[in-house]
């Protein structure tokens, strides 16, 4: 198993983050990791994204110029990510953050209303975990245990609390992503 993925979006909607969660969700199970964030000096409303490779193999180089999954989660990002997805990948979207969809016949196009969902639960700060959780419905390459176990390491501890509000979110990601 090997999955090279690239999540993009605005800074602050939580890109490096679900990354960095999938990166420690996949060294918790035994598996190789690379994470790789990029962003720009205006961190917060500039776009973001981070590549992260999961495999059983060791990992050759964590740069990447084509992904077997792209998370999508504002225009200029699909606009940049979209025609680098490999014949055959997928593509997941946020439906709130994007004016024209994707147009690619030769991958899996997914969308999941995680804003929407974020804003109607009173719980946007889980937006990323919405989206995570959708991921992993489609692309079941870490549990759901690893995540929460990679949050209690990734979060300050004085937000452990948040940690079943967040386990909540991946379910209903999984339950609200739908193939286009």
């Amino acid at each position: 198993m090997k999955e090279e993925i690239i999540i993009a979006g605005f800074g602050g909607q939580g890109v490096l983050s679900m990354g960095k969660i999938l990166a420690y969700s996949g060294l918790m199970e035994g598996k190789e990791v690379t994470w790789m964030p990029a962003y720009g000096p205006e961190q917060r409303g500039g776009t973001a994204n981070v590549t992260v490779i999961v495999s059983d193999e060791r990992i050759s180089s964590p740069i990447l110029s084509k992904y077997d999954t792209a998370i999508i989660l504002n225009q200029p990002s699909l606009a940049k990510f979209e025609s680098k997805i490999k014949p055959g990948g997928v593509l997941i979207y946020d439906g709130y953050g994007i004016i024209n969809p994707p147009t690619r016949t030769d991958i899996k196009i997914y969308r999941i209303d995680a804003m929407d969902e974020a804003n109607e639960r009173k719980m946007a700060k889980t937006f990323n975990m919405i989206v995570l959780g959708g991921l992993l419905k489609i692309r079941p390459i870490v549990s759901i245990e690893s995540v929460v176990k990679a949050l209690r390491k990734t979060l300050p501890e004085r937000h452990h609390h948040l940690i079943p509000m967040n386990e909540e979110a991946i379910k209903i990601g999984m339950e609200i992503i739908k193939e286009i």
